[in-house]
């Protein structure tokens, strides 16, 4: 969950919009209790399933793009939303 700040995981609703949060790893059992609190506990609505853990090493690189746009907005409170 690197690609958002904390606030925002934990309240999605601070952010207006659709976006999405991603989860990766290995243990089938975990995962799926990950996704039961973001989305009951936090009210995330769109959460990505990448596929096993090696998937987090992606999502590790955008850090770099995240303090840019983080700059840019002069705000940690972003995140992305994929369209397809």
């Amino acid at each position: 969950m690197n690609t958002l700040t904390c606030n925002l995981m934990v309240n999605p609703g601070a952010l207006p919009g659709e976006h999405d949060v991603f989860v990766s790893g290995n243990d089938a059992v975990a995962k799926g209790r990950v996704v039961e609190i973001l989305k009951g506990w936090f009210g995330w609505r769109h959460v990505i399933d990448l596929g096993d853990i090696s998937t987090a090493r992606g999502t590790e690189m955008l850090l770099p793009v995240w303090i840019r746009l983080m700059g840019a907005f002069q705000s940690p409170t972003f995140n992305f939303h994929i369209v397809r």
